[in-house]
């Protein structure tokens, strides 16, 4: 069957599908939050870092980065628990594809950390001498040069 002769019609949208959308997330959020404690984990990492990143002396650019490694981190052990969680409700026998599957999961759970190591490691190397001088410490900021 030729696809440009019989296309697919386009899903509208309306507020009530974006409402929908929000209640989905919520309700996915929630049960990372009930259901997974490498989750909470995760979170409460993120929840102790971020007010780390934004007082540290480094420009806006620098403390977003730090921030969006964090939230990396998030993203991928929702991804990595969903992935767990379909493998698990379509069998709960070992299977070395299951395996892999999970462990891969894993892995892109672990190297989310890694990153995260290596751009708060860069940054705050780079800026070691602001840190140093506890210029995050001085009130009101210096917002311009």
């Amino acid at each position: 069957m030729d696809i440009s002769t019989n296309p697919t019609p386009l899903k509208r949208r309306n507020p009530r599908n974006f409402i929908n959308s929000v209640r989905f997330a919520l309700d996915g959020f929630s049960a990372a939050l009930r259901h997974e404690p490498s989750f909470r984990e995760d979170l409460i990492f993120v929840i102790v870092l971020t007010p780390l990143a934004i007082i540290l002396p480094v420009n806006a650019v620098c403390t977003a980065v730090m921030i969006a490694s964090l939230f990396i981190i998030i993203i991928v052990e929702l991804l990595n628990s969903a992935i767990e969680w379909t493998i698990d409700y379509i069998s709960t026998a070992q299977h070395p594809m299951a395996k892999r599957a999970k462990d891969m999961a894993s892995a892109a759970v672990f190297l989310s950390y890694v990153n995260c190591a290596a751009v708060w490691g860069l940054i705050i190397l780079a800026n070691w001498h602001r840190i140093l001088k506890l210029e995050f410490l001085h009130w009101p900021p210096h917002l311009f040069p």
